[in-house]
């Protein structure tokens, strides 16, 4: 098992950052024009991010960035 020091500023730009990328994939996984393929990469990263994610943000933070499990119409589904 590792372990990390954080101070609280260097926390807040930890989630800035993964915030940050995961809105980016969001906004992404609603283009229609990127093949399925693409899109389930993109997944998997996020699920890799929001994971990281979990660990250093609030629950009532981590609410907005679970992604729904089944909405195929924008894509964001299995």
């Amino acid at each position: 098992m590792l372990g990390i020091l954080l101070s609280d500023r260097d926390k807040e730009e930890i989630i800035y950052l993964l915030k940050r990328e995961m809105d980016e994939i969001l906004f992404d996984l609603k283009d229609t024009r990127i093949e399925s393929i693409v899109k389930q990469s993109m997944q998997d990263r996020y699920k890799t991010l929001f994971s990281l994610f979990k660990r250093v943000a609030s629950q009532h933070e981590c609410m907005r960035y679970v992604l729904p499990s089944s909405n195929k119409s924008s894509g964001m589904g299995k």
